[in-house]
Order: structure tokens, then C-alpha cells, then sequence
């Protein structure tokens, strides 16, 4: 499980393990927010709208769901992950800090890694630099990113994401290790 604040990069790293480590089975969120540029249904999100995401929360879909940013839900697909992990396969779920705490509740067992930046001034160059959302959704999403922050600690490892490549094989090897040491004592 990766989690960290907005603009941190869990979408980058995932999207580099998915491209790199096909061994790894990544859970595709679902999400009531409107596609950005160059996001495809299905392989970045599943966009749903607010009915559809209702009828998921009432029918026990979703492994974990949440308001991110006081603006859009996501949530998990709770089906594609048990199948993924009844595979025996390593999985890879994306979420905010809310979902995080949802999933550390049913799955206290997995690995809970948190994804920080090098800096504050770094994850707000990022944020702006991305160039998606306006002045108040940055403004919203960095107010956010301070309680994401303070909450690094109840994560069972922390990875700077100073460079993505690096972070997303730090990220497959620690789920390989963990996935060893998990068989080892089975």
C-alpha cells in the first residue's frame, strides 16, 4: 500500500512500476473527479459518477473509500484485490491517508509504505508544476499535504521520492522482501 501527500508522485511511481514489474498487480482506483489530460479510464482510474459510487459504498465494493481533498471520492475496488492476493500475487494500491487508515483496519498485516518529498518547496514546485488544477485546488490540496505529512508515522516505511525510478524499485524490492519473509514464516 503507497500513500503520501498530494503531488508526492504515487502516481508516477506506480505508473513506472506498472511499466517495469509486470509481476506486481496494481489496483485501479475509482474516482468521482473529472479525467485529467492524458488519464484513461481504466489503466489510471475508473471514473464513476456520484450515483455509481453509491451504489458501490452500499454494496460492500469498496475495500476502502474516501473524500480526498474535500472535493472528489475514491475508493478501492474490494474484489480485484482479493482475487490479486488470493493469486498469490504482490499488490499495489495507491490511496490517500484516509484509505490508508480504512485498509490498515481489514489488512493490518500489509505493507504500509509511506512516499515523501524531499522537501516542502520541492512538493509544492510539483503541484504547480503540474499545471492541473487552479489556484484554490492547490491551495486546498497543500492544505491537505500538511496533515498527510504529519501522519508519515504510522507508516511501516517512509521513501523520498527524489527520483522516480529509484523510488519505484525501492517500492517493488521492499514488497518482494516483505512477500519472502511473509512466506518464510507461513
Amino acid at each position: 500500500m503507497l500513500a503520501g501527500p498530494t503531488a508526492v508522485g504515487k502516481g508516477t511511481v506506480s505508473a513506472y512500476v506498472r511499466d517495469t514489474h509486470p509481476e506486481v498487480w496494481i489496483s485501479v482506483s475509482v474516482t468521482t473527479r473529472a479525467a485529467r489530460p492524458g488519464e484513461a479510464d481504466g489503466v489510471h482510474y475508473r471514473f464513476v459518477d456520484d450515483t455509481r459510487f453509491d451504489e458501490m459504498i452500499a454494496a460492500g465494493e469498496l475495500l476502502e473509500w474516501a473524500v480526498v481533498h474535500r472535493t472528489a471520492r475514491y475508493g478501492t475496488p474490494r474484489q480485484p484485490v482479493e482475487e490479486a492476493l488470493a493469486q498469490g500475487r504482490p499488490c499495489l494500491l495507491e490511496i490517500d491517508l484516509q484509505g490508508a487508515r480504512q485498509v490498515k483496519e481489514s489488512m493490518p498485516d500489509a505493507l504500509f509504505v509511506f512516499l515523501a518529498p524531499p522537501s516542502w518547496e520541492e512538493l509544492v514546485r510539483r503541484l504547480v508544476g503540474r499545471g492541473t488544477e487552479s489556484e484554490q485546488e492547490r491551495t486546498r490540496r497543500l492544505e491537505t499535504a500538511v496533515e498527510e505529512l504529519a501522519a508519515e508515522k504510522e507508516f511501516d516505511v517512509t521513501l523520498v521520492n527524489t527520483e522516480i525510478h529509484a523510488a519505484a524499485d525501492e517500492l517493488v524490492a521492499l514488497m518482494s522482501s516483505r512477500r519472502t519473509t511473509d512466506s518464510e514464516s507461513a
